[in-house]
């Protein structure tokens, strides 16, 4: 099979369709009865089931509900009756049904749930069509991507694409039970679908077990938690079985079920049915799980030797396989023309091979004179339903399984690899299995698995086949090696114990400096994006000052990276430890750039002059490795050099897509320069990627920082509450003593719509915030951009004399290293806090340098306080001409409530502004307005989503309600429209 294309693809094209096995019923009629009917009401769960019918039934309820249980609670049967009355009310019920051993298959749940609609994958967009045939390992064997995988966000928007679509031709409910066991690659794409549902009408019902709340799904989604039934309804669910216990015996199994529904239904039947009550123990509880194993172990005893092997067999595999492997464990029943004597013996002739694709021929299943399930289901061990054999719960599977000797569940993992040798995937995963010891050829399987699974972005699938793989390697070395392999992996799921337990476990394999090096680094790769700096800094630190003298270039890497953590701190104490060590390794010509970007992150002001002087050839060499080019630009906005930070981003994007499984450490500079650079929009979409990646991987401080950015733009556009809610969450994300600059960024946001609101006071009490009591900034970096605006909110509040003296002192911190940038924003400070008589020359400074155009709300904003001020001095005529540029910045950033002081103060100054139709634009939210430029370029619906990370409906609702606004009613008007804005405020005034 090629290896290119993936396991999953032969599966779709050979397996029939399986039913969804739901969790135990708690009645126990006949296999015909045992669900219960649709008016029929669960002991004890009524409540739980009326809040998920009015999940899928109303429009308005929830779009995501969380079921979580112990085994045994009902969870699975409380989401079949959900699903069997949606179906019923013509809703479209798609379902996914997590498998332990399939846990290690990347997408498999993806495909398990969207298999019925793999038709429609080819009527998506050629990138969202692209990054799901890819993870589905069904796409061109060359990868589209720079990283060899599929795109996983965009992976996320094509399955919002899909449900959106298929919810346009009626209401969907996707059923996903036992998801503790699902892939880590198809809950993150499912997550990312699952927080943009609110405008759709799909609902998500999913259960999983207590204790296993699935990555991505964050602490807001409601949540049932399937408590233990109480005392009456364990009574009410004893008197419906066929065969009610009474007595001793009925209280004994009231006591041992401790309210859980599977329990209660079991022990009435092993005590009744098959007298093994005396069994029970007589004192104290054991472990309820142990005990019900216990019991349906028990059931094995005196079954035919054919239906233990077959029992065995069907323990051992996934039910996905059970079309082709299930006959091996029959061999007496296998059909004509089976020879035990060939070399396939446990395999299905050509025939019967051929048959395979049609569930239908597939009549093995219903052989009654050979049928070695008879005796299985008669001991209520497994339930047949059409022609698919199951067992009737996790626990049997579990009991059966375990109770094998070690040689009896070899022999059946090894005779599973051989019918799937044609699925490279999982027969390296069987043959694992199989293994007693350390295998060479099995590990080297398992590595090639790995491989494939990363291609498919299947991450964390990837780095548990390496960890296993390592297990088996026979060399202490190899075995190393394939740790830091899985570390490297693991990093892109954003589970940091997990990477740091495999980096742990190379550090006791080997001694090679290279290797611990490596597994060093990656550890700190994704500890830089968690909130546990401080930690993490002494971490990145002592590795490195171990590695400086032997591997001096790892040291350097990890030093790289404790200066990212020294910017989200902002504490000092780091700055000098990070020079201390840098200090000690030795300088090469190679080493030169990252160098000077660790001195430049940690501290951009302490050698400005000369960082600045070097950022050209950096930028040049980072033309010739593209990969470099977000790294650089990094430097260059830390640096005030934005119109070259920018260019890099938009080269980055363009030649080499920048954007990874995760966020880049110091990712919001990205969005950061195009926020000052004016390109809100862009700035907005970089916010919106970099949360979704954040969400996705639990990386809850890469969240927050987008969060803070995003919540500037809304507060500068107008869109306050929207600004704060957006602050609130970055707030609430970090520890704002641990990551001072998110907390920095988040209070000038609360500070600007404080301000766009006319709160001074408030607003002044949260840009205060970014400075010490006595004045000093929290943020060596972040926090001197709000001078300006502290200045302005104070003189409003009446702080003029304790803004002065914080301006000044951050003004002698800063010396002669402030950027040209940081020297207008202070003349704009010092200009707005001066007696008026002695304002103009700062204000003049603030506009004086052409420079400053590359900051145009900066410089739209100081142009406007030299106008209030000439008019003031009643300079009329004079305060015109700023007044006009910066209601024309304001107009063109879409900055509404600044669009208005200009106006106001136009007004005053006798100039005719007139209503136009900038001022319709500024009417709408600012997703919306990003959302009719986007359309106004003549982007669909569906790319327009691809951009915002929104489903075509939410697009396509957005403009629905953006049109009346505009004053237009067809799409075709929007260029003209957006043309005459343009036009407008190039001439006006």
């Amino acid at each position: 099979m090629d290896e290119h294309t993936g396991d999953l693809a032969a599966v779709a094209k050979r397996k029939p369709e399986l039913a969804p096995e739901s969790e135990w019923e708690w009645d126990s009629q006949s296999e015909s009865d045992s669900q219960p009917s649709p008016g029929e009401a669960f002991v004890g769960r009524d409540a739980e089931l009326r809040r998920l019918s009015r999940a899928v039934d109303s429009a308005s309820g929830d779009p995501v509900v969380m079921l979580v249980g112990g085994m045994g609670m009902g969870k699975s049967a409380l989401l079949d009756r959900a699903a069997r009355q949606a179906e019923a009310s013509g809703v479209r019920v798609l379902r996914a049904e997590g498998s332990e051993s399939e846990a290690n298959l990347p997408f498999s749940a993806l495909h398990q749930l969207l298999r019925p609609l793999l038709a429609a994958v080819d009527e998506l967009p050629a990138r969202q069509r692209t990054a799901l045939q890819d993870a589905f390992g069904t796409g061109p064997a060359t990868p589209q991507h720079a990283s060899g995988a599929p795109d996983l966000l965009l992976v996320g928007v094509a399955v919002l694409s899909l449900l959106s679509a298929l919810g346009d031709r009626q209401r969907v409910l996707l059923v996903l039970d036992d998801a503790q066991w699902f892939d880590r690659a198809s809950v993150d794409a499912l997550s990312f679908a699952a927080r943009r549902l609110g405008a759709e009408p799909v609902t998500m019902l999913i259960a999983a077990r207590d204790g296993d709340r699935l990555a991505g799904f964050d602490r807001h989604v409601p949540t049932l938690i399937l408590e233990p039934l109480d005392n009456a309804a364990a009574t009410r669910l004893l008197d419906q079985q066929p065969k009610s216990p009474t007595g001793h015996t009925r209280a004994r199994i009231l006591d041992q079920a401790g309210g859980n529904p599977l329990a209660l239904v079991e022990l009435t039947r092993a005590a009744t049915a098959h007298d093994v009550a005396a069994g029970l123990p007589s004192v104290g509880p054991l472990p309820l799980t142990d005990h019900l194993e216990r019991i349906f172990a028990a059931c094995l005893d005196g079954l035919p030797a054919q239906t233990t092997r077959a029992l065995l067999l069907l323990a051992a595999m996934d039910s996905i396989d059970s079309p082709i492997a299930l006959p091996a464990g029959l061999p007496n029943a296998a059909p004509a023309g089976l020879s035990d004597t060939d070399d396939n013996a446990w395999l299905p002739n050509a025939e019967y091979n051929a048959r395979l694709p049609n569930a239908e021929h597939n009549t093995w299943l219903s052989n009654t004179e050979h049928d070695a399930w008879l005796p299985a289901e008669e001991a209520g061990l497994v339930r047949r339903t059409g022609r698919t054999i199951r067992f009737r719960h996790p626990l049997v599977r579990s009991a059966v399984y375990h109770s094998a000797s070690a040689n009896a569940q070899r022999e059946a993992h090894l005779t599973l690899a051989e019918l799937l040798r044609d699925e490279a995937d999982r027969r390296a995963w069987h043959l694992a299995a199989a293994c007693s010891g350390p295998d060479a050829a099995v590990s080297a399987e398992l590595a090639r698995t790995a491989d494939r699974a990363r291609r498919r972005g299947g991450h964390a699938a990837a780095a548990k086949a390496l960890q296993r793989a390592a297990e088996l390697a026979p060399r202490r070395g190899d075995s190393a090696r394939l740790l830091v392999e899985a570390a490297s992996a693991a990093v892109f799921t954003g589970d940091l114990a997990w990477v740091e337990e495999l980096t742990a476990a190379a550090r006791a394999r080997t001694d090679d400096p290279a290797l611990l090096a490596s597994a060093a680094v990656q550890a700190g790769r994704l500890a830089i994006l968690t909130v546990r700096h401080t930690t993490v800094f002494s971490r990145l630190t002592d590795a490195a000052e171990g590695w400086a003298v032997s591997q001096p270039a790892a040291a350097l890497g990890l030093l790289a990276d404790a200066a990212v953590v020294r910017f989200y701190s902002g504490e000092d104490a780091q700055r000098r430890r990070i020079h201390d060590i840098l200090g000690r390794l030795p300088e090469d010509a190679s080493s030169t750039g990252l160098r000077t970007w660790v001195r430049a992150v940690s501290d951009p002001f302490g050698g400005r002059e000369e960082f600045v002087a070097v950022l050209p050839q950096l930028i040049a060499e980072a033309e010739a490795r593209p990969e470099r080019l977000t790294t650089v630009g990094i430097m260059a906005w830390l640096l005030d050099e934005t119109p070259q930070a920018v260019h890099a981003f938009d080269q980055a994007v363009d030649r080499w897509q920048a954007q990874g499984a995760l966020p880049e450490g110091l990712g919001g500079a990205v969005a950061w320069a195009y926020v000052e650079r004016g390109r809100w929009d862009e700035a907005r979409e970089s916010c919106a990627r970099t949360t979704a990646v954040g969400q996705a991987a639990g990386l809850d401080h890469a969240a927050a920082c987008a969060a803070a950015v995003d919540a500037v733009v809304l507060a500068y556009q107008g869109d306050t509450p929207a600004a704060r809610a957006r602050a609130d969450e970055a707030l609430a994300l970090i520890d704002p003593l641990e990551s001072r600059s998110v907390a920095v960024y988040a209070r000038r946001a609360l500070g600007a719509a404080a301000a766009a609101d006319g709160a001074y006071v408030t607003a002044y009490d949260q840009l205060r915030l970014l400075f010490t009591a006595d004045g000093a900034p929290v943020h060596y970096h972040a926090s001197f951009p709000a001078l300006a605006d502290l200045a302005a909110a104070a003189v409003r509040s009446g702080r003029r004399e304790d803004a002065a003296a914080i301006v000044e002192r951050c003004a002698r911190a800063l010396g002669d290293n402030a950027s040209p940038r940081l020297h207008a924003l202070l003349s704009r400070a010092r200009g707005l806090l001066a007696d008026p008589e002695h304002a103009e020359p700062h204000f003049r400074a603030a506009l004086a340098d052409p420079v400053l155009a590359h900051w145009p709300f900066e410089r739209a904003q100081s142009l406007l306080d030299l106008a209030e001020w000439l008019r003031r001095r009643r300079r009329i005529a004079e305060a015109r001409a700023p007044l006009a540029d910066a209601l024309e910045i304001f107009r063109r950033l879409g900055a509404r409530p600044w669009i208005e002081r200009a106006r106001a103060e136009s007004r005053a100054a006798g100039l005719d502004v007139m209503d136009t139709a900038p001022d319709a634009l500024a009417a709408l939210s600012p997703q919306q307005q990003q959302i009719i430029r986007l359309a106004a370029r003549g982007l669909t619906n569906r790319e327009i989503g691809e951009k915002l990370f929104l489903s075509p409906r939410t697009v396509s609702s957005h403009l629905y309600r953006s049109f009346p606004k505009l004053g237009i009613t067809a799409r075709s008007q929007l260029r003209d429209l957006l043309d005459g804005v343009l036009a407008s405020t190039a001439h006006q005034e």
